[in-house]
């Protein structure tokens, strides 16, 4: 049977059923919290979920009581998952470089799978929601979210052999992640409301199972590992070694500018990442809050609204490039980023809720161009070095976003909800500042938006 080198389908597939399941965990969640609360039924129709909007009321505190405990329930759950998911993605992504390319992808599809598989049972059988932090556990054990991630990166990293064209291909599949997402959280609602959460999640978990398919049976992998196949079997011990200084190498023997180069970059894409997932974390909760009190189908149609804006950056991307550095493109999206979350902490309609995303049309951009960006700095041999690192830092940034978001947000949503869009919008003033340095430095004669492996051997041995 003829293999292709064609990842798209993997990523797509993977994103919509993940994307299906995300927010109904949530929804989930917040409906079990207030079924305990209330020792009554979660209540919709077809315009709002039931929402107390009288501060006086006793309904009105228990209706905030639900609130926090549902933001620190998410928050506990993501932390379970998140540290050997860390482990995982740190060790797969980085083996990548000599092991192949599809245990990357292969290993999240199966642990989402069997997360699938039991938050079917767990809503079919009416579990208790303690069931959750195994699940979230045995999903961080086959990698999760970042090992997929780093692993597909880096598939598109070895398949793209034009370095001028890097930045649009990694934004083509950030392009994918974005409108994938926003048509399964739109789809979500309607699922949710035509079959409910069991059949949802038995639907996921399908297109988990095709997923796997096609890896093993159709995917080819980037990476040649016959060679590997013939050698003796390593230990444990020597397989971390062998990570551990694939990742050290890249900063220990490369050349003072390189090393800080790729730091400084790591770390703008840390803080950034850091503001970008806190922020848009609570949207959810936000919005089934009072005065929105969005049903599910709203809800919905608010996660589809972000197709748009992932449309619009890679648009943003791809004629930007064009004419800019793509350090000035990082600084346009952080930018739209800071609009979009002053606006949100002050709307309190459905319209300024909706229009919010107009003023963050291009937040997306400084994601794959950073990717790109620190892509271009190493050489082909470091690819799957430096995608462990980011995987990691999604990792690590993205858990400790989430729980510092969440617990901020349950302080703070009594006395003002949108506090903590304003923190993640000022936060953007880190990245700012670095970018602003790396500028002003001697940094500011060199285009690094335009780096590639050439360019990076001969500053090596410049620098030498």
């Amino acid at each position: 049977m003829r293999k292709v080198l064609c990842v798209e389908p993997v990523i797509f597939i993977y994103m919509f059923a993940c994307s299906l399941t995300g927010p109904l965990v949530q929804q989930f969640i917040y409906r079990r919290l207030w079924e305990r609360e209330y020792n009554s039924s979660f209540l919709s129709d077809t315009n709002a979920s039931y929402c107390e909007q009288n501060k006086s009321s006793p309904a009105y505190i228990k209706q905030k009581e639900v609130q926090e405990k549902a933001s620190v329930f998410n928050m506990q759950l993501d932390l379970t998952g998140a540290v050997p998911s860390l482990i995982v993605a740190f060790v797969i992504v980085a083996n990548g470089d000599r092991q192949g390319r599809k245990r990357s992808l292969f290993l999240p599809s199966m642990g989402s799978l069997i997360a699938g598989i039991c938050l079917t049972v767990i809503s079919y059988f009416s579990l208790s929601l303690s069931v959750l932090f195994a699940v979230a556990f045995i999903t961080g054990l086959f990698g999760s979210m970042a090992t997929f991630l780093g692993g597909g990166f880096a598939f598109i990293a070895d398949v793209c052999h034009d370095e001028k064209q890097k930045t649009t291909r990694i934004a083509v599949v950030d392009l994918i992640f974005g409108v994938v997402s926003g048509l399964a959280g739109l789809s979500s609602g309607y699922f949710l409301r035509g079959i409910g959460f069991t059949w949802t999640f038995v639907t996921a978990s399908l297109l988990h199972v095709i997923n796997i398919i096609y890896i093993i049976f159709f995917l080819e992998d980037t990476i040649g590992i016959s060679e590997f196949q013939h050698q003796a079997p390593v230990s444990c011990t020597e397989l971390l070694r062998e990570t551990f200084s694939g990742v050290y190498l890249l900063f220990k023997t490369a050349p003072y500018k390189k090393r800080i180069l790729i730091i400084v970059l790591l770390f703008t894409f840390m803080t950034y990442l850091f503001t970008v997932v806190g922020g848009s974390s609570l949207f959810t909760l936000y919005e089934l809050d009072e005065p929105l009190c969005w049903n599910e189908v709203y809800i919905g149609y608010g996660a589809a609204a972000f197709t748009s804006v992932s449309l619009t950056s890679f648009l943003g991307v791809y004629l930007f490039s064009k004419c800019l550095k793509d350090i000035y493109i990082v600084f346009i999206g952080i930018f739209s980023y800071i609009g979009g979350m002053v606006m949100a902490a002050f709307a309190k309609t459905t319209l300024l809720m909706f229009l919010v995303r107009v003023p963050s049309l291009l937040c997306f951009m400084p994601i794959p161009v950073l990717r790109s960006m620190l892509s271009k700095v190493v050489l082909t041999s470091e690819q799957g070095a430096v995608f462990a690192c980011i995987a990691c830092l999604e990792v690590v940034t993205g858990t400790i976003a989430l729980s510092v978001f969440n617990i901020l947000y349950a302080a703070t949503v009594a006395w003002f909800s949108g506090f903590s869009f304003l923190l993640s919008a000022g936060l953007c003033l880190i990245p700012l500042a670095v970018l602003c340095w790396l500028l002003c430095t001697s940094w500011n004669g060199e285009d690094l938006a335009l780096l590639v492996p050439e360019e990076v051997s001969s500053i090596e041995s410049t620098d030498s």
